[in-house]
């Protein structure tokens, strides 16, 4: 790839890292290397951690606990492991291994302070011309959104959890 842009899925609709992932799949078909790194997820039971093992081209590494995150009161452990997550981002964004890097919920660890805007931005800012970098998560910020080049807002128009329809394993996770 000549040219890396910066992509962003957000909004409060399904889909943003699905969309992530369809886009590794797509790229590993035509033999590009991802690196998805996933802030705030260390759940082990998540279909795509499986799925992916049998696709060599694309790496994934989870950072988080099997907990959700409180984001009023983050645990020390919560920010800990969300700033290991950026330094293996800007590890595998610079190494020359990946053609993209996907930083799955990044705009959420970003909103609930986790990290800071200015770490995001320098990440965004040290990014190889050749890279295509990819951020996922709820509540993209104005200033990441500004430095993007694509921005798909997924919006929730229906969603079987209002009927009382919990996560279902194979779809959701």
């Amino acid at each position: 790839m000549k040219k890396g842009l910066i992509e962003v899925y957000t909004g409060d609709g399904k889909g943003k890292t699905t969309a992530a992932l369809g886009l590794a799949l797509r790229a590993a078909g035509h033999g590009l290397k991802t690196c998805i790194i996933q802030f705030m997820k260390g759940w082990p039971n998540y279909g795509e951690l499986k799925a992916v093992k049998s696709i060599p081209e694309i790496t994934l590494r989870q950072f988080g606990g099997p907990h959700f995150v409180d984001r009023n009161n983050p645990s020390p452990q919560d920010i800990k492991m969300a700033h290991e997550a950026l330094e293996e981002a800007r590890r595998a964004m610079l190494s020359g291994e990946f053609n993209i890097i996907v930083l799955d919920e990044i705009n959420v660890a970003l909103d609930y302070g986790l990290i800071s805007l200015e770490e995001v931005i320098s990440l965004l800012e040290e990014k190889p011309e050749e890279v295509e970098l990819v951020l996922t998560g709820r509540n993209a910020h104005p200033e990441i959104l500004k430095r993007a080049h694509l921005v798909t807002e997924m919006k929730e128009v229906k969603h079987p959890y209002r009927e009382g329809i919990i996560a279902r394993k194979g779809i959701d996770y």
